[in-house]
């Protein structure tokens, strides 16, 4: 720092007229000087004097000259001076912030010594120094003051360090003292300092260190604690004197000292951490200097005389112009004056830490200040004069500011989000994000103040794209985090940071509420959105809609309004709020709603009654309501109590409303009495704290006022008897047993049972207590009571309604010790068990029940286990010898050593499965020896493979896989080992590996991968030989992307691909390689390409000298035409073969020309001397103008190829008239006739041959006459005209021909007169057999166009009588073709007939068809179904044709398992004695037999009809007596037994005979179901009580059944039925005939009576000791008859029929006689007519039926 002195500020006076004292004001506008005279004088910051005052003394007795001033101060708002004087006071005079204001003194401190030094550091605090020693503070707002310390020596110097912060007084006797306010974490001691040699009058505290100088004329710098650093010694310097005064500058770095003539300048030096002395100043006969003042922001320094003067020095390092708009004064390394040169506003920007400033940047739109030192941070905001110095580590300078937020400043560097805000030298907090965009970070500092929150500091910002974190600045931690599902690309926290809303890529609006942590989507598609200043009012565009939120708590009530634009911007100005819309070219303005926004903000602002008046004027809506309940919340605890009832009115709460207005009553009785609001009165306090539930805090209130009737009637009013009665207790109320009483009765009214229980209990009422307690449902609470009461366990009864109570209410261990205690054990350990008591159940069972111990001992466990508590539950199941739950347990419990010595002990093989488990953990734990060994034990050997190979432990890994896994899984294990090693970077082990199991491919990829070529061709010539060319091409293409060449190379020509090496090498403009691996590596003739390329990269000489060193040019030139170059062809051509140009002239117009520039084209074939090529050119384009002009001037001879060229094309645009005219010109008519011919224009053509070249005419009619053959409709008049004109002149066959061509799809009238035509000329006019062939020509045309007559007539004509007929046919014209065949040709008739039929048959016509051919019709019918048709149509035929189709009908109902209709159609038309029907017959006896209709009399009477009907047909037939006549006989036989059976059901007398029929079936089983016969043969002989018979044919149908089930019948016992005519061995039935419930029932009655064993398991037997109902006597031999009847054998007593071997057991046929007559049963009657039937007439009897 140099001095450069300025001006005088005043002069000095001849004699002495010592200056005293000086000092700057702290906002530099003022400058104090005190003379000797004792008046001060103010100057302005320009140095000119602008007001002075006189000071006075303490006493006026003693005159105005009766002091000294000392000292002078200002205070530091620059408002105030403190004075120090010799006369024991100090005044301080209030000044003003203006000039000219009245000097008033505002404070006066009375001292006992004289005032010798003064300082004013802190508001309200003066540090004076007092002759007798003292440091005092004083203290102006108390008006008092007090003593620092003391010492014995009189003060002579007073200065502050830097901060203001710390003081250090300088006394006579050489001592320094340093004291502290508040030592700013800095650690220094206070007390005294040090001893300086001399009195210390020259005293001054820099930044790093104390400066202490005197009398002896030397200068010492002081360290920190005392030591001496430097010293400066001027002793022997004769021109020197003694130092009188020092001062500091403001940044404590330079220190100037005053003696005679000279002021000494030291700077501090950070660098060497000393003082560096500068050239000292030196103004001869200025005197000695007495006071030195530094103002405050370091730019100017004063010094006073002991004459009068005041000198003013500039004290700049140096000075710069910062873009023409701002002064940087560099007033020392740590301070910088930047000043504004167009307002005059000035910045004092300085490093506390005494830094030195690098660069001044000012930024922001010239508002900001950025700064580095070598350690901090400097920013400064010059609107509010606020600047920031914080700790900054050195970045290079590569820092982003952002300006956006006026109260902070947001610093991005190196990922690192760092806020300062201004006028706070500590950073409000630095995160970690990559994301720097100020739409990305939000931050809002304590811009809206709200009540109770004093630091109101958040930021908003991006942790990654899709997640934000939201900071507390002010506490410093996280207040959240949302992770969103997209990319956020907007965000904003409203101004009192509670709520932050964001938008997202897909234009997703979200709010998120901090305090809640909820996130809502309040808009899905959002372009534009803003918070409104001042308010939480939210403002968004939604497409075609502005959207306003005036209340965002309430995110869903939205107000929205239809725009036709985009939102720009959001103004809110004078007490309005408009959002700004740019629609199309115009501006427009909405304007939101004021009151809304002002609402909110009223509320924040604490003004209700505002927010009131402003609800008083909506109407009520979901909206309004939010508003009122927010207001009334905060509107109590403002205790606004008029506004809070209000609100409570509007919201329709009429109980908090009354409460309110009658405490409002009180309140205002209160307020008049007492003055205030009222709301501090008790009663007020007490009621409030009501409303807010909080009882407590309002008995306090009233107990502060001794108010306890109030107190009382309080929780009376509220039920809370409890309190009330406490309190009653407690201050000895004399209504408190009426209390007691009252509260006993409300109980019991309101079924308070617990309540009034503990009442009677405290009453010591205890039966009465319980009995409550039991009311109330809670035993437990009696049971406790109970036990702790003598006379209550005496009493059985109320234990046991306790003990009950106590189970119904699951209290089982209460219930437990109850009967316990009541040594009811059992009952007290069924308790302890259901409520998993364990503890006490085991204790009571030890001594009551010890061989229930074990058991619950496991129960225990179980339980233990059931909760997780797996350690506890070990030693019960031990205790119970359940040892596998303990191994289980103990594993649960992770108590591995105790599982294993469970498992080790155990014997069974069940514990092999716990070995896996524990193996496990010894794996994890890695004790691989004893894993292994229980892996092996539990038979898990793979388990230990994967562990070893988990642990890399190969060799044992592979010792086990041999023994026990597949090939293919040691190489996957091998496999994926070895990728591990590679991602480790062991490729040599990896490979190993790979190569191990065989998969070299594998360990080639690693290489690849990796870049390790070398080692990947090494495997690839190894393994894949056939792949090396490949790999080598495929690694060079991959080094010349990564710029490897020569490897590149290298690999190119070992995959013999040296074109890609060549390629490569010009690509990177290396021609020499590339032209060297050309001639080492490529065909002859590569090189020259090479060589080419390379020139036509240098270009110009140097390409020519290049090609004639190589001596290719002309090649080379050919080449570059060749390939369109046709620039560098020229430049070669020009430069050296001229002769070659017009070549490439040439070739350059032919490119130009394919290229469609046809101009340059006609220029460049001109140049090559190639006209006729540009006319050709323009030709070609037909640019006929063009191609004309060209001819003209440059080739005539070319002009008729123009002419020929623009007639062709009038021809395509169909203007003939010019094409002739064109070609006649150019005298081409040949061409005029082809394109005529070409355009089908004949009638030209023939005019212009006939005119041009007569000669060729001929030659062009016959053309055109083959040409009309050949077209369609083209020629069809032509033709048509053409047949007439061979007709007229008798050229028929012509004529004919003509006519036959004409061909004409869309008119069929013109087609058939044609037709019609040449058919009537070929039949007049030609020979027979042109005249056939015509007529065979036209006839199927006819036909085709349905002309069947007409083709018919024509056929006649020539005597074609077939086809004719067939012309007919083809028409279904059947009579007019029977005629013709008829007349003309009877051998067609037939023919005729055949076609017809045929015709009805494919038609379906089968009822016409029936009149033609019979057979064929009910053929048709039967392939159609129609069977009804059929049978009908077929029955007025004869019998055999009726029979074979009801055969056929027949064999398809039984397909259709339709039985019954079967039956009927045999019933209605007879049954022939066919063979060939025999198996229908047979399958239909079958199908009736096993139907499950077993009663069902008409069919059974039908089958038996039908089956007599077709024995007496086989009678009569040829088959009688066959082994089918025997079948079907047996067949009659048993439909007869069934149809009977059938006819008695129902009637009793003839149960017996029924039974009798169901035992007779048993013996035709071969034919029947054996399972049904047995079952309904038992089921009739246990109905009429045949007992044994029933129990043995049920026995045998259960044998039949099981036998069904099993599949065969090998098994059956036949011993029951040996000597009876019943077959052992009868077919199996498919399935059981009986359902399994009645199989069941007949098991479960067999297996009844043979349990009773009441029968025997014998067959009845008759006479001839054989069984009843056999037929075959065993003993004999014999075979008896059967009873028509019944089927038994006819012993005796027998009635003989009419026909031979009929007979019936006269017995039973009376009864069967008997019944029919009495009951007149149908069935019964039909039998007997069957019977006389078919045994030739009844026995003669006395019945009638009739």
């Amino acid at each position: 720092m140099q001095l450069k002195h300025l001006k005088t500020l005043l002069t000095p006076q001849d004699g002495a007229a010592k200056v005293t004292c000086m000092a700057w004001a702290p906002n530099n506008a003022k400058f104090a000087v005190c003379t000797v005279d004792r008046v001060v004088l103010l100057y302005d910051e320009q140095g000119e004097r602008r007001d002075k005052f006189s000071t006075k003394p303490a006493d006026s007795k003693y005159g105005k000259k009766s002091y000294m001033v000392k000292s002078i101060a200002f205070s530091p708002d620059s408002t105030k001076i403190a004075i120090a004087q010799t006369d024991n006071i100090i005044f301080v005079y209030k000044i003003g912030e203006d000039w000219g204001d009245k000097k008033v003194i505002c404070n006066k401190f009375v001292q006992t010594s004289a005032v010798m030094c003064l300082l004013w550091p802190a508001e309200h605090s003066i540090v004076f120094g007092l002759a007798e020693g003292k440091i005092r503070v004083a203290n102006t707002k108390t008006n008092k003051s007090s003593t620092v310390y003391g010492t014995e020596s009189y003060v002579v110097s007073l200065i502050s360090n830097v901060s203001g912060k710390g003081i250090l007084s300088g006394h006579a006797d050489g001592t320094v003292v340093r004291f502290f306010f508040d030592d700013e974490g800095s650690g220094e001691s206070q007390g005294k300092l040090l001893t300086h040699p001399c009195p210390p009058y020259a005293l001054a505290w820099g930044s790093n260190s104390i400066i202490v100088a005197g009398c002896d004329k030397k200068i010492v710098a002081y360290g920190k604690e005392g030591h001496v650093l430097q010293t400066f010694d001027y002793s022997r310097d004769r021109s020197e004197m003694e130092f009188t005064v020092a001062t500091a500058s403001p940044s404590g770095q330079s220190i100037v000292l005053g003696s005679y003539d000279r002021l000494r300048v030291f700077n501090w030096s950070p660098r060497r951490g000393a003082w560096d002395e500068a050239s000292s100043k030196e103004i001869p006969n200025l005197y000695t200097i007495t006071a030195l003042a530094w103002k405050k922001d370091g730019s100017r320094l004063c010094a006073g005389t002991l004459c009068g003067g005041v000198e003013q020095f500039d004290c700049c390092l140096r000075r710069s112009i910062y873009k023409n708009k701002f002064e940087m004064t560099y007033v020392g390394l740590s301070q910088v004056i930047v000043k504004n040169l167009s307002t005059g506003t000035r910045v004092v920007l300085k490093s506390h830490y005494g830094y030195e400033i690098d660069e001044v940047k000012i930024m922001g739109k010239d508002r900001y200040l950025v700064a580095h030192t070598s350690d901090t941070l400097l920013l400064g905001d010059l609107g509010s004069n606020k600047l920031s110095e914080v700790a900054w580590q050195g970045s290079g300078g590569n820092e982003k500011f952002f300006f956006e937020n006026e109260t902070v400043c947001v610093v991005f560097n190196a990922g690192e989000l760092t806020l300062v805000e201004y006028g706070n030298n500590e950073t409000l907090g630095s995160v970690r994000t990559e994301f720097m965009n100020p739409h990305l970070i939000s931050v809002r500092l304590n811009e809206r103040r709200q009540r109770a929150v004093e630091d109101n500091k958040k930021l908003a910002y991006l942790i990654d794209i899709k997640t934000i974190a939201i900071v507390d600045l002010a506490q410093g931690y996280n207040l959240g985090t949302i992770s969103h599902d997209s990319k956020i690309d907007w965000l904003e926290l409203n101004e009192t940071g509670r709520k932050l809303l964001f938008r997202d890529k897909k234009l997703r609006l979200n709010l998120f509420d901090i305090e809640s942590g909820l996130k809502t989507t309040v808009l899905s598609f959002c372009s534009y959105v803003q918070w409104v200043p001042g308010s939480d009012v939210v403002v968004a565009q939604n497409r075609g809609n502005l959207c306003v939120w005036y209340n965002i708590d309430s995110p869903e009530r939205v107000t929205m309004f239809p725009l036709r634009g985009e939102i720009v911007d959001l103004e809110r100005t004078n007490g309005k709020t408009e959002v700004i819309v740019i629609e199309g070219v115009n501006t427009v303005s909405y304007m939101l709603d004021e009151g809304l926004i002002e609402f909110g903000t009223a509320i924040d602002d604490g003004d209700y009654n505002r927010a009131t008046a402003f609800l008083e004027t909506l109407e009520m809506s979901a909206e309004t309501e939010a508003m009122w309940k927010s207001l009334s919340k905060l509107s109590l605890e403002a205790r606004q109590l008029h506004i809070a009832e209000r609100c409570f009115a509007a919201l329709g709460d009429v109980s908090k409303a009354r409460f309110l207005h009658e405490t409002n009553k009180i309140a205002d009785s209160f307020s008049k009495e007492y003055g205030d609001d009222g709301t501090d009165h008790y009663q007020v306090k007490a009621r409030l704290a009501m409303l807010d539930k909080n009882y407590k805090m309002a008995e306090t209130y009233y107990m502060e006022q001794n108010a306890i009737d109030e107190v009382m009637e309080m929780y009376q009013e509220l039920h809370m008897w409890d309190d009330c009665i406490e309190l009653a207790e407690t201050k000895g109320h004399p209504e408190l047993d009426n209390l007691r009483h009252s509260y006993y009765a409300w109980l019991m009214e309101t079924n308070q049972n617990e309540k009034a229980g503990e009442v009677k209990e405290r009453e010591g009422d205890y039966i009465g207590a319980v009995n409550l307690y039991l009311k109330a449902g809670l035993p437990a609470k009696a049971a406790w009571l109970a036990m702790s009461r003598d006379e209550l366990l005496a009493s059985s009864d109320i234990i046991n309604r306790i003990s009950i109570a106590l189970i119904k209410g699951e209290f089982y261990e209460r219930a437990g010790d109850l009967l316990e205690r009541m040594r009811k054990y059992q009952q007290a350990l069924d308790c302890y068990r259901k409520g998993n008591i364990f503890k006490k159940a085991v204790e009571l069972a030890r001594v009551a029940f010890p061989s229930e111990v074990v058991k619950l001992e496991e129960a225990w466990g179980d339980y233990l286990v059931q909760q997780k508590q797996m350690d506890a539950a070990i030693n019960h199941y031990i205790e119970s010898g359940c040892s596998s739950k303990a191994v289980e347990a103990a594993i649960g419990a992770r108590q591995w050593k105790k599982a294993l010595h469970i498992v080790e002990l155990q014997q069974d093989k069940s514990s092999s499965k716990y070995y896996l488990k524990i193996a496990q953990h010894y794996a994890s734990i890695q004790e691989f020896e004893v894993a292994e060994r229980l892996f092996v034990k539990g038979d898990h050997i793979k388990d230990a493979i994967d562990m070893y190979t988990q642990a890399e432990k190969w060799e044992q890994a592979h010792k086990l896989a041999v023994k026990c896994m597949t090939q293919e899984e040691v190489s996957s294990l091998y496999i994926s080992r070895a990728y591990e090693l590679e991602k480790e970077g062991k490729y040599k082990e990896a490979e190993r590996l790979f190569a191990t199991v065989s998969e070299p491919d594998l360990a080639i990829t690693m290489y690849k991968k990796n870049k390790m070529y070398d080692d990947t061709i090494r495997l690839v010539a190894r393994y894949h030989k056939d792949l090396l060319q490949d790999t080598h091409i495929h690694l060079a293409k991959e080094l010349e992307v990564e710029g490897r060449f020569q490897e590149a190379e290298y690999h190119y020509i070992e995959g013999q691909d040296w074109k890609a090496a060549v390629n490569m090498y010009g690509t990177n403009d290396m021609w020499e390689e590339a032209y060297r691996v050309s001639k080492s590596h490529g065909p002859a003739s590569a090189h020259k390409q090479v060589a080419y390329l390379w020139a036509k990269n240098l270009g110009g000489e140097a390409a020519v000298k290049l090609l004639n060193k190589f001596g290719l040019l002309e090649t080379a030139i050919d080449f570059a035409a060749e390939n369109r170059s046709f620039d560098f062809a020229f430049d070669l051509a020009r430069l050296s073969m001229k002769q070659k140009i017009p070549q490439i002239h040439l070739k350059n117009a032919m490119f130009l020309e394919d290229e469609g520039n046809f101009n340059e084209a006609e220029v460049e074939f001109i140049k090559a001397g190639k006209p006729k090529e540009a006319v050709m050119m323009y030709i070609h384009v037909q640019d006929w103008g063009g191609a004309q002009r060209v001819s003209e001037a440059h080739d005539p001879d070319s002009m008729a190829d123009v002419l020929v060229g623009q007639a062709k094309w009038c021809f395509e645009q169909k203007d003939f008239q010019k094409a002739e005219s064109f070609l006649l010109r150019a005298q081409r008519p040949e061409l005029a006739i082809k394109y005529y011919k070409e355009t089908e224009m004949w009638s030209d053509a023939m005019r212009i041959c006939k005119e041009y070249l007569p000669n060729k005419l001929a030659v062009l009619q016959e053309e055109y006459e083959k040409e009309a053959t050949k077209k369609g409709n083209w020629g069809v008049e032509g033709m048509v005209e053409q047949a007439r004109k061979w007709e007229q002149s008798g050229e028929y066959a012509r004529a004919v021909d003509c006519y036959l061509k004409v061909k004409d799809s869309s008119n069929t009238a013109l087609l058939e007169k044609c037709w019609m035509k040449a058919a009537e000329l070929a039949i007049k006019f030609l020979t027979r057999e042109k005249a056939v062939d015509a007529i065979q020509a036209v006839c199927p045309c006819l036909v085709r166009l349905k002309k069947y007559s007409a083709a018919a007539e024509l056929y006649l004509n020539l005597d074609l009588i077939k086809e004719a007929v067939d012309a007919f046919i083809e028409g279904e014209e059947w009579n007019k073709a029977k005629r013709v065949a008829k007349e003309l040709d009877s051998r067609l008739e037939g023919y005729v007939d055949q076609r017809y039929k045929e015709h009805l048959k494919n038609q379906g016509k089968v009822d016409s068809l029936v009149g033609v051919d019979v057979m064929a019709a009910l053929d048709m019918y039967v392939e159609r179904g129609q069977w009804d048709k059929c049978i009908d149509t077929a029955s007025k035929q004869n019998f055999k044709i009726l029979h074979k189709y009801i055969a056929l009908y027949a064999t398809h109902l039984i397909k259709e398992g339709d039985t019954e209709k079967v039956l009927n159609l045999y019933v209605q038309h007879g049954v022939p004695a066919n063979p060939q029907n025999f198996n229908i017959y047979k399958r239909l006896f079958l199908e009736c037999v096993n139907l499950h209709i077993a009663e069902a009399y008409r069919m059974w009477a039908d089958l038996r009809d039908v089956l007599h009907l077709l024995c007496e047909n086989l009678t009569k037939s040829s088959e009688a007596n066959s082994p089918a006549h025997e079948d079907f006989e047996q067949m009659l036989v048993i439909a007869h037994y069934y149809a009977t059976r059938s006819a008695t059901k129902g009637i009793d007398q003839l149960s017996t005979l029924a039974a009798k029929l169901s035992i007779s079936l048993l013996r035709h089983t071969e034919l029947i179901p054996a399972d049904k016969a047995f079952y309904e043969a038992g089921l009739a002989a246990k109905a009429v009580g045949w007992e044994n018979m029933a129990f043995i044919f049920l026995n045998r149908f259960l044998d039949l059944a099981d036998g069904i089930d099993e599949g065969t019948l090998d098994a059956l016992d036949h011993t029951d039925f040996q000597d009876t005519d019943i077959p052992f061995e009868v077919p199996l039935p498919s399935k059981l005939h009986v359902t399994v419930e009645k199989r069941e029932e007949i098991r479960d009655w067999v297996l009844t009576v043979s349990m009773d064993q009441r029968v025997e398991q014998v067959l009845p037997r008759d006479e001839r000791n054989t069984y009843e109902a056999s037929l075959l006597a065993s003993s004999t031999g014999i075979r008896s008859l059967p009873c028509v009847i019944t089927g038994y054998p006819v012993l005796r007593n027998k009635i003989e029929f009419k026909r031979p071997g009929m007979a019936a057991n006269k017995d039973d046929w009376n009864k069967f006689l008997m019944a029919t007559k009495t009951t007149h049963s149908p069935e019964c009657q039909d039998v007997l007519k069957f019977i006389a039937q078919w045994c030739g007439g009844l026995p003669s009897a006395n019945y009638s039926f009739q």
